[in-house]
This record gives C-alpha cells, structure tokens and sequence, in this order.
C-alpha cells in the first residue's frame, strides 16, 4: 500500500483541512484586525476579490510601518551587492586540504562560482519579490507560505487563508494542506475527469487541495493532490526532510502553537488607537473648516441682501445681528492631537520610520547592510535571526537540489558541502572574510620581513574568493606562470648572447676578408 492510499484511508485532504481550520481562525481574525489598521488589501477576507473596494485607514503610519520595516529585513537578508550565504567545506575536510593550498583555493572558487548561479536563478526567477510580499505578510499576518515548484521552477505565495499547518512540540511540521482555487479552463481533463461533479463552464472555480505529510521512518515528506476528495494519479512526490519546497513561515515563534505572531498584533492597541483619534481630529478639523453664519432673526439686517452684496457694497445692517457660528472645542482638539502625535512617535520608533541611515539608492555600502542588520537585531529581539534559519536556509538548500537536477550546478556530496547562513552583523557572508583579509594585510604591511612569507598567489585567490568574483580568465594559472618565466628567460639569454653572437660573425667577416 502507498503512502497515498494510507493517508486517504485515514482523512481526506479536503477533512483535514476543515478539521485544523479551527485552530487557524484566532491567527486569521488577528490578521485581518491587523491588515485592517495598516494595508487592508495584504490580507482580505475569504469573500473578497478583485472588485472588493476597501476601507481606507484614516492614518498611514501602519502601512508606512509595514512597507519600511519589510524594506529594511529584505535588504538585511537579501542583500542585493552580495550573496546572504556561502558554501562551506566540512571542517576535517578544510582541515585535509589546508595541506594543499593550491586544490583549496580551487575548491572556493568553484564554490564562488555555484553560489553566483545560485544569485542568479533568484534575480532571474523573480524570488526576491515574491519574498518581499512574504515579509509583508509575516509583518501584518505573522504567517506564510512559500512553495518552489519543483519542475516550472519560480515560487508562490500562500496567504495564511489559504493552508493549515501542524507542528510537533519542537516546532517541526508535521503536515500542512492547501487550496488552490482554480478556473476549469486551467485543469485538465483527465484531471476533471476524476471528479463526480460535470465541469462545464470554464470560469467555474475548482478547489485543488494538497497534502504533505512527515514520514518518520524514512525521514522525508511526501505530497499528493485531491480534486472533489479523489486523489489525482501522478501527482505524488516525495522530497528530503532539508530540501522541501514548502516552507511555512512564521515571525515570531511561539512554543506549543502551529502558527506564529505577527509584529503589528505586538502594537495593535496603538494602531487602533491612533486611527480612531486621527478619525475623530479628522471629522473635528472638517466641521472645524465649515463656515456657517448665523442672523438673530429679530435683527434689521437681512441675509438676502448679505449674500447679493458685491464686494465692498453696503447693506443696512448691525455687526451684532450676524456672527460666525464657532465650535469651541479647541482645547479638546489640541489633547486629542497631543495624544495621537505621542501614539505616532512611539509607532515610527518601533517601525523604524526615524532610522535615515539607508540610503535610497541603486547600491548601497556593506557598511550600511551591516547597519540595517544590527538595527533590524536589536530593534526585533532576534526576528531576523529566526528568519535567516526558517527562511534562507531552506531555500537556499530547494534551490540547490533543483539546479543540481537540472544540471545547471555541479553534483555536492551533502555531507561535505553545506550552505550556511550568516546571522546578525555577520549577514554579508564572504564580505565578513574579506574585512578579515583586509585588517591581515594592513597589520602585515607595517612588518617588512612578514610579507616575504606570504603565498602572493593564493592571497589573491583568496581575497578574490571574499569579494564574490570569478578569477578565471583574471588571475593567471601557475602553468601560465611558469610558461612567461621560461619565455623571460629565453628572452634573456637571447639578449645576453645576441652580442656575442654578432661579435663572432663581425671576426669571422673580417678574417675572411683579410684572406681574400
């Protein structure tokens, strides 16, 4: 029996996903309370769509909030002039070639080389901007899932509205069940086929839901796919326990629940707040603006000759018949404006909205990638550290399993060769060692005896290696070396002994001549 026919003999995936909705609804009510006070269209409810016209927040200090602080934790995880991992060799075996600098130097360039494709699938596949949305919605929602089509390659967003997630006590997941809603036109038809229910018109919408599950005893997950509670044939899959291509994610980690918390439901009270504050200053302000005059009605002066007046004309009339209507709440206006002012500077400081330290520019500076990501540190109380080992890291190692199958990278023995993600100020991955070989060289060059013992040659690789860049074609080969030397000294003899040389025939004319 197949694990698929074993997981449907005990629940559909259509059940199970109604039986653990129950325990996704108190995250999902949070989520649209959140997304209601800062960006209501990052997480609409079930019934809206396309034509859904929402409700636009009388602040904009939420979505500000959100799209800064997603910005800032994009920039520190996926910094855009350097890679947010590297390649690292197993430490026996680094210790093994130490022996051998020369095979060494190779084997980080050939790492170089890998991590730069790596780069590339993501810019090219358009993952940065699908994770930027990701962040948003871990930021308002506190949940998401990403999933990395094995075969079509790119990656899709789950909002938490649309899969159940459970976790073990170790916050391991256990299963997770999706729901793709889909047009008819789209399925095909052996797939509808399946069905009970007759598809007609293509604009009809079809639920697919998806099932992967933990297998404890071959440590891997598998999926497989329903239709109407009918599992689709062919569609089953398995994948190893590090490399899934679904990834839940979650902001902050809470022990004992399948689901995290989000960043805006820490300041809720505060958004909620400030946006009925700023609502009632808003519609104070406006009755405020409105200019009504009011006319004793026992009084000689009369309104309709007042508005046929032109300017500077004259009516017949006292100052005291005809006053400006006033609302005396200026007082109250001021505290309400003093407290929503108090209310938005501690939202901007927990926003990060007062950091100016970024610079809106094409490229920025390591040193202000390092910043950011100190910042993001001490300000997020190690949110950006979870994210680094819940979020990069498994992408990085789906990445890798789909370009070596594609034969775009070369085959790594995975117990040699394993990404690891740099967390905190050590974010910049290579560049943290190339700040390392820089303060060397500095300490180096004021000792002129200690620069006779440097291995020039592999110092360049190595400097090379920590900025990211391919030496081939760039640095030259030892052959290549060797080859130039053998021509400089052939050069050489040739120069010293082409003078003898002519020497000798200038003799040997001269004797000749003498002869004749």
């Amino acid at each position: 029996m197949s694990n698929t026919e074993a997981q449907e003999r005990k629940e559909t995936a259509k059940a199970l996903y109604e039986r653990l909705k129950s325990d996704r609804e108190p995250y999902k009510t949070r989520a649209e309370d959140c997304a209601k006070y800062t960006i209501p269209a990052l997480f609409p409810k079930e019934m809206d769509n396309g034509s859904t016209d929402y409700e636009t927040p009388y602040q904009s200090v939420g979505a500000r909030g959100v799209n800064n602080l997603s910005s800032k934790l994009l920039l520190a995880l996926f910094p855009a002039n350097a890679p947010f991992f590297r390649l690292s060799v197993r430490d026996d075996v680094m210790d093994y070639l130490q022996q051998t600098p020369e095979v060494k130097q190779e084997i980080e360039q050939k790492l170089v080389q890998i991590e730069q494709t790596i780069q590339r699938y993501i810019e090219n596949n358009q993952i940065r901007v699908t994770i930027h949305e990701a962040l948003k919605q871990l930021v308002v929602a506190g949940n998401c899932l990403l999933f990395l089509p094995p075969k079509e390659g790119g990656i899709k967003l789950y909002r938490l509205n649309s899969y159940v997630v459970q976790r073990d006590a170790m916050g391991h997941v256990i299963q997770l069940v999706t729901v793709d809603r889909l047009s008819v036109a789209t399925i095909p038809d052996d797939v509808l086929n399946l069905s009970d229910h007759p598809y007609k018109d293509p604009s009809e919408q079809v639920d697919i839901y998806t099932h992967v599950y933990y297998n404890a005893e071959d440590n891997r997950y598998y999926s497989y796919q329903e239709i109407d509670e009918k599992p689709i044939p062919g569609y089953e899959q398995e994948f190893p326990v590090d490399a899934c291509p679904w990834i839940p994610l979650r902001l902050m980690k809470m022990d004992g629940e399948s689901y995290g918390r989000s960043y805006c439901e820490e300041y809720l009270g505060d958004l909620r707040t400030l946006e009925g504050l700023q609502k009632a200053i808003v519609e104070l302000a406006a009755i405020a603006a409105s200019i009504i005059y009011l006319v004793n009605p026992n009084g000689i002066t009369q309104p309709r000759k007042l508005q046929k007046a032109k300017n500077g004309g004259f009516v017949p009339g006292r100052p005291e018949d005809v006053i400006p209507l006033q609302v005396q709440k200026t007082s109250d206006l001021q505290i309400a404006k003093g407290t929503a002012d108090a209310i938005e500077s501690r939202l901007s400081y927990a926003f990060m909205l007062n950091s100016a330290v970024q610079r809106q520019a094409e490229r920025v500076t390591a040193e202000e990638i390092r910043y950011v990501a100190g910042e993001l540190e001490d300000t997020l109380g190690g949110i950006y550290s979870i994210l680094s080992q819940e979020l990069q890291l498994p992408l990085v190692r789906r990445i890798m399993i789909q370009l070596m199958s594609t034969g775009q990278i070369s085959e790594l023995p995975q117990d040699i060769v394993q990404p690891a993600i740099t967390t905190g100020v050590e974010a910049l991955g290579r560049g943290h060692d190339l700040n390392k070989l820089t303060t060397f060289l500095s300490i180096v060059g004021q000792i002129p005896e200690a620069t006779q013992v440097i291995e020039w040659s592999n110092f360049i690789t190595a400097v090379a290696s920590a900025s990211n860049i391919d030496v081939t074609g760039i640095i030259k080969t030892p052959e290549q070396i060797q080859e130039e030397q053998q021509q400089a000294q052939m050069m050489q003899m040739g120069q010293a002994v082409a003078p003898e040389i002519a020497k000798g025939v200038m003799q040997s004319a001269s004797a000749n001549g003498g002869n004749a």
